[in-house]
């Protein structure tokens, strides 16, 4: 039933409770000819005639049966039906993997310091948070999806345009502390699978926010390259360099430094890479806003519009039109039934 009221309207109004539309026909009855309005008299010829009581009764008549036929459209619940309508605008589906192993709570101090002895500065993680929300804060057209990880990758958000929710959500990856374990690979392969059965729409983007890594299997690397071929996706890493790290451009020899053997390996998967290495907040700053001019593309996108319920409306016409008819019955009372009563 609730399709055939919709194909009234196609696409624009439905009831969410059919079932009262059953009581619509009583909207009728104050349409109805009654009995006494039919009186027989020897002679009314002399009358004169009062069009504007005729204007008032049949007013009033037309009057009640809105407000019931209005009160009738309340109870079952008019409104405009939950749709997606495509949209087009400028920017990307990004995917942020949030590192939230232990090391992100250390100090972000220039190169050379010791992150255990300064205290003065915020934590890596905190900086991270903070840049990554003004830099969403900045895109609100872009659809976001945030990842946290340290031993496992762990699901916050899928994919929302809603700006509140990113931000909770960037905020949620300060809660509580690190664990010790860092698994990249895993990590990356689930960044990428946000993307799995996602109509492609424009600019992807997987923007990986990382202190350090950890060595990647062969398996787990033939994985991540297919994914992100597959899924036609750009990579960003924005590497939060620690204070004693030698960089990801370190010796290509030297296979024991997991984030520059991490580098190498990106740079291979045959899909856009760049990484930014960031030793201080300024820095990180930088990357953050490199990454937003690169990536302002333009993106179709299905936006979802929610119900609206228009039960309200219908219950105020409902008011309006039964004060209407009850001032008509009143302007069209009998005189000598006002005087009995006075």
């Amino acid at each position: 039933m609730t399709d055939w009221i919709s194909g009234l309207w196609p696409g624009t109004l439905a009831f969410a409770l059919p079932w009262w539309l059953l009581a619509a026909p009583l909207a009728l009855l104050p349409l109805w000819p009654r009995r006494r309005h039919f009186l027989d008299y020897g002679c009314v010829d002399w009358l004169p005639r009062d069009p504007l009581g005729d204007l008032l009764l049949r007013g009033g008549r037309i009057a009640a049966a809105v407000a019931m036929l209005a009160a009738v459209f309340g109870l079952a619940g008019l409104g405009q039906p939950a749709t997606e309508v495509q949209r087009t605008g400028r920017g990307a589906e990004i995917v942020i993997v949030l590192d939230r192993s232990r090391s992100m709570d250390e100090p972000l101090v220039p190169k050379g310091r010791q992150p255990s002895i300064d205290t003065t500065h915020d934590s890596k993680g905190k900086v991270a948070r903070r840049l990554l929300g003004d830099f969403a804060a900045r895109r609100p057209e872009d659809r976001y999806s945030l990842l946290l990880f340290s031993s496992t990758p762990i699901p916050v958000v899928p994919f929302t345009q809603h700006g509140d929710v990113v931000q909770a959500a960037i905020s949620a990856g300060g809660i509580g502390r690190g664990l010790s374990e860092t698994d990249i690979g895993r990590a990356l392969l689930a960044g990428a699978e946000q993307f799995e059965r996602r109509a492609y729409s424009g600019s992807r983007i997987l923007l990986l926010v990382s202190d350090g890594a950890a060595q990647v299997d062969n398996e787990m690397r033939e994985r991540i390259t297919r994914a992100l071929k597959k899924n036609r996706i750009a990579l960003y890493w924005i590497f939060i360099r620690s204070a004693l790290s030698p960089g990801l451009d370190a010796d290509d020899s030297d296979s024991n430094i997991p984030e520059a053997a991490l580098h190498r390996f990106l740079k291979t998967t045959g899909v856009p890479y760049q990484a930014f290495e960031a030793e201080d907040p300024e820095a990180v700053e930088q990357a953050v806003a490199e990454v937003d001019r690169q990536q302002n593309l333009p993106l179709d996108y299905m936006e979802r519009i929610p119900r609206r319920d228009y039960s309200a409306w219908c219950y105020a016409l409902a008011l309006l039109a039964g004060a209407l008819a009850l001032t008509c019955r009143l302007l069209t009372r009998p005189a000598w039934k006002q005087e009995l009563q006075s």
